[in-house]
């Protein structure tokens, strides 16, 4: 070992830097760097790239560019307000406490151009010109929890107003407006303190920031509430509402809108019902095609037929005769008859092409005569067919998907999942079939309307107090369906197979397959479906931009509207909405919605409420759904029914209503308390999302031994067993199995499972069905003299 050669760890080796020349071609260089690229210092590169800004001179040239764009931007935004002929400026003035009045708001604000304002009504539009601004205002007063009244001013409005107060504070019932304005889109906002001789001059710097701490909760971008009681205030209040630019709403983009200034309806000979109303005012947003239906507030869609121009008139001092002078109204345009819109908004059913034959009464009853033949019982081992609900002519994948068109009995269903057996009972007896004729079912329908409408009538103590353990009941079943979702107990009076023929097991609900096209309820045959709903958008839209003979925006026109009802012409403010084309046709729309953190209610799919979307409101009864991760379709596009919608969780709230393009926000409201239930986003019209609803039969595990069990409690006779065999069973656990036989006559059956399971357990077993929402038809507020039934015959 003495003389074995010691070696250094060659750690320790010293290494030369390698010799670099300058002169080395770039090959030798890209070979040496073998793909590595060199980092450059953030510093250094940006000293290199800004290093031409960094001069004084360019600075201020840059500086000075951009000023130039942005005045140029503000220039070209307010170019359609500006000039003698410009649009005035809309100003919704909402009060938010009982005290602050509208009326008074206007006054203060026209008082500080030395304005004095007369005839301000606290439901109307009053118009100011204000020439030191060189602009013209537009106001339009909303009465004190007027909710609905101060949502339709907002979707016109360039300005809000919101008007407090310097003794009172706002109640829940503001919240609730400011939120949903929120959530609707709300215009540039300018807040203001009415005017109030209560409060001592050394108090309203702190009232002023108080309330600006509240309202910029609600819009974070308020800097300053302005005090009415200052002539300074109110006339920096006025500047701000006419110099600068309003921000745009976004649903309102690529649409037109109208505020009437003058409204007057005529009826000539030969016309119908309604008459022609001829609305004038100034053409706002997009340009107005008159190709294009026009939807008026409370009352629905029309046709346009013909757009005037309507000049307005200056007085001129120089010109003596300039007053008497008129400028007559040209034609601007008129609706094309090969391209102009039709007011059909659904589909005609054949009801011969789509002619189902049902089993008659002999047939029914095995008396149909020499060929009628006793159904065969099942093969062992198969789940016998229910002949009496299925129509000749289906396959066997088909028979299991009978759905019932009346709505009613899917409301008797939940009732009967909820334990209430008297719906059960009624829900078995046989139905008598009718056949009406179309005109029939018209006027059955109408009258089934009118029916609704009935008066008030005061409950006695026992049923008052019968209704009352009933809605505190539902409390109670929303938080039984959240510990335990989908569960439902087997009836013991009704064999399941009769109650639960409808469903059907899936074994995988992502990937089973499911035909979009089965067996669809005749609302489906009413319906308009797109083959490519974003193609059909794009294409409506490159049509918009390059049609000709349009009106373009800030030109004062009178629009001539074919057949509107002579009540349409008094309501006031009156706003006018132009409709993008397919709009008014509809179809399957589905909305991404989240429940209000603030709503303590509780919200069941079929409830009725009030949808507002883009213009419209419509009472609706949505149905909700999970909303896939991702916002996809999935495998086979089916979603699992959600019978409430709760807090935290986005879902999917699925009707039947006119077709909206574009990512339109929308309002979900209960018409009783003026609360907001819930807001979202439409999402697309799909008509081929399915929607399946699930229950879960549960069942003990009586006896267990290994894999095999003994389920007891799931059925309660033999002849279930057999029907349900092929469905597939689950435990909470995690186990899977089938049920092998049925044991003895008290529905006592043997499953065997994928592993062994435990007495804790619980045995499992889903069934789906498809549902279908209601179909919606157009809300109409008391203010304008319809009632909900009228508005219903009008939809129809």
């Amino acid at each position: 070992m003495s003389g074995a050669i010691h070696h250094h760890r060659p750690t320790l080796k010293q290494q030369n830097k390698p010799f670099k020349s300058k002169h080395a071609t770039k090959s030798a260089l890209k070979e040496a760097a073998k793909g590595r690229i060199p980092r450059q210092s953030p510093k250094s590169s940006a000293t290199a790239q800004n290093s031409a800004a960094q001069l004084r001179l360019n600075r201020k040239n840059n500086a000075k560019q951009a000023q130039i764009k942005k005045r140029n931007a503000i220039v070209s935004a307010t170019r359609l307000f500006s000039g003698v002929d410009g649009a005035p400026r809309i100003v919704a003035v909402i009060p938010l406490t009982n005290d602050a009045r509208a009326s008074e708001t206007v006054t203060a604000l026209a008082s500080s151009l030395e304005i004095h304002a007369e005839d301000v009504s606290e439901n109307g539009i009053w118009k100011m010109r204000a020439d030191r601004f060189k602009t013209s205002l537009q106001f339009i007063t909303v009465p004190y929890r007027d909710f609905y009244g101060a949502l339709e001013a907002c979707r016109v409005a360039d300005y809000t107003v919101l008007v407090l107060s310097p003794t009172q504070e706002v109640e829940e019932w503001g919240d609730t407006l400011l939120r949903t304005l929120q959530a609707q889109g709300l215009p540039t906002v300018v807040s203001v303190v009415a005017d109030s001789e209560d409060v001592d001059s050394k108090a309203r710097s702190g009232i002023q920031k108080s309330l600006l701490s509240f309202v910029q909760y609600f819009v974070p971008s308020q800097k300053k509430v302005y005090d009415l009681h200052s002539n300074s205030d109110r006339l920096n209040a006025l500047r701000v509402l006419s110099e600068g630019k309003p921000e745009d709403v976004r649903w309102r983009d690529g649409r037109s809108y109208l505020v009437g200034e003058e409204v007057e309806w005529t009826k000539e000979e030969g016309e119908g019902e309604g008459g022609t109303l001829k609305v004038t005012g100034v053409v706002r947003g997009s340009t107005l095609s008159a190709n294009r239906l026009v939807y008026i507030p409370n009352f629905g869609d029309y046709q346009i037929a013909k757009i005037m121009s309507a000049p307005a008139s200056r007085p001129s001092s120089k010109n003596a005769n300039a007053n008497s002078m008129e400028i007559e109204p040209a034609l601007l345009a008129e609706p094309d008859g090969s391209s102009a819109d039709s007011l059909i908004s659904t589909n005609d059913p054949d009801d011969m092409a789509n002619e189902q034959t049902w089993p008659t009464e002999e047939e029914m009853n095995g008396t149909g005569g020499e060929d009628q033949h006793e159904a065969p019982d099942a093969a062992q081992g198969t789940t016998p067919k229910s002949v009496k609900r299925v129509p000749r002519g289906m396959s066997e994948y088909q028979a299991t998907w009978i759905v019932d068109e009346e709505e009613d009995g899917e409301d008797g269903e939940e009732n009967k999942e909820n334990g209430n057996e008297e719906a059960v009972m009624e829900e078995d007896e046989p139905e008598e079939m009718v056949d009406l004729q179309p005109d029939e079912d018209m006027e059955t329908a109408t009258d089934a309307r009118k029916s609704v409408n009935f008066d008030f009538e005061e409950l006695d103590h026992e049923e008052e107090a019968k209704q009352l353990k009933s809605w505190r009941d539902r409390k109670r079943e929303e938080e039984d369906d959240l510990n335990f979702p989908d569960e439902i107990d087997t009836p013991q009076d009704v064999p399941a197979r009769t109650r639960f023929q409808r469903y059907r097991g899936l074994r995988s609900f992502r990937t089973s397959p499911w035909d979009a096209y089965e067996n669809l309820p005749r609302d489906y045959a009413r319906i308009f479906q797109f083959e490519d709903y974003k193609r059909t958008e794009r294409a409506v839209r490159r049509r918009a931009e390059q049609e000709e003979g349009v009106v373009e925006p800030g030109a004062r026109v009178s629009i001539y509207i074919r057949d509107v009802p002579q009540n349409a012409a008094s309501q006031r403010p009156f706003m006018l909405y132009a409709l993008q084309q397919h709009e008014h046709k509809v179809s399957v729309l589905n909305f991404t919605v989240q429940r209000n953190t603030e709503y303590d209610g509780s919200v069941r799919s079929k409830d009725e409420l009030i949808l507002c979307v883009g213009p419209r409101r419509l009472r609706v009864n949505p149905i909700y759904s999970q909303h896939t991760r991702g916002g996809g379709k999935g495998v086979n596009n089916v979603h699992k029914f959600e019978r409430y919608l709760r807090h935290g969780i986005t879902s999917v709230a699925t009707i039947y209503g006119p077709v909206v393009f574009g990512k339109q926000p929308c309002i979900l409201l209960r018409e009783s308390a003026d609360s907001q239930v819930a807001m979202g986003t439409f999402l697309d019209p799909d008509t081929t999302r399915i929607i399946a609803k699930r229950i879960i039969l549960t069942g003990h595990p009586f006896k267990i031994h290994k894999k095999t069990a003994t389920v007891r409690y799931m059925f309660f006779n033999p002849d279930d067993i057999d029907y349900f065999k092929p469905v597939q069973l689950h435990t909470k656990h995690g186990r899977v199995g089938h049920i092998r036989e049925s044991l003895g006559t008290h529905g006592y059956l043997k499953a065997h499972f994928d592993g062994p399971i435990n007495q804790m357990d619980t045995v499992c077993m889903s069934l789906y069905k498809r549902v279908f929402p209601k179909w919606a038809t157009m809300w109409a507020s008391q203010a304008s003299g319809l009632g909900s039934g009228d508005s219903d015959a009008m939809e129809e």
